[in-house]
Parts: C-alpha cells; sequence; structure tokens
C-alpha cells in the first residue's frame, strides 16, 4: 500500500478514501499531539502518521461532505464523512495512520483506547472497518 502525504489527501476529492491507513479523531489538538507521541514511541515513522489539526480539518471536512453529498448522498462512506464533520466541529484533531498490516493496526487500537479516541477507521479497498 502507497503510504500518503499531506499533499495526496489534498489532491483527492470528494469521498475519503485512504486504502492502507486508519483515520483517528481525538478529542481536541492537544490529545492528538499526545497520540502522535504513543505511536511513534510504538515504532510508527513521522512518514507514517499524517497529523491534521482541527482549524484545518474542519473547512476541508466541510467541503468534502458537500461536494460528496452531490453525487452520493447516502451510504456508508458519506455517514462517515458526516460523523468526522461533527467531532471536526467540536474541536476534534485527526490522525491518518499508514497501516497495511495488521499488527501496525493492532498497535494503532492500543494507542485509540488509551487516549480515549472519538474514532478509528481503517480503509481497505473495498470496505472501511470501525475498529472502537
Amino acid at each position: 500500500m502507497k503510504r500518503l502525504t499531506k499533499e495526496d489527501i489534498r489532491k483527492t476529492t470528494g469521498i475519503l478514501n485512504p486504502v492502507g491507513h486508519v483515520v483517528l479523531a481525538f478529542k481536541d489538538d492537544a490529545v492528538t499531539a499526545q497520540a502522535v507521541e504513543a505511536l511513534q514511541g510504538a515504532g510508527f515513522g513521522a512518514d507514517d502518521i499524517l497529523a491534521y489539526l482541527a482549524s484545518e480539518a474542519t473547512p476541508r471536512l466541510r467541503e468534502r461532505v458537500r461536494t460528496a453529498s452531490e453525487v452520493a448522498g447516502f451510504g456508508y462512506e458519506i455517514t462517515l464523512m458526516r460523523r468526522y464533520l461533527a467531532f471536526a466541529e467540536e474541536g476534534a484533531g485527526w490522525l491518518i495512520v499508514h497501516a497495511p498490516e495488521n499488527d501496525a493496526t493492532q498497535r494503532i487500537v492500543e494507542v485509540a483506547k488509551r487516549l480515549d479516541a472519538l474514532c478509528a477507521v481503517r480503509y481497505h479497498r473495498l470496505a472501511s472497518e470501525d475498529l472502537l
């Protein structure tokens, strides 16, 4: 699986579908920063972790939901995007973590649970999986 960059994410339009990655939301930017440190301590490199401040994520999510709703106003993907937007509007910080293997996903889940993540969703080619 290709490790995505912030530029890759920025260039993607419509529904967010980062295959081989886990998307996580945390209560606020401070907890998100703690999660980055915990993930690095669990063996993830800086290139594996894309961190977004709430102020950075909210306008982008709002635009994604708007454009995706025009094409796919139903289904699990748009439901996820709306859920992400609700968290973002409440000040959540975000991580997109490269996790092509199950062991990486397990380490992410451990950090997510320890830091009370609001959500953790793993993206596969044809489906997404709620991890919490």
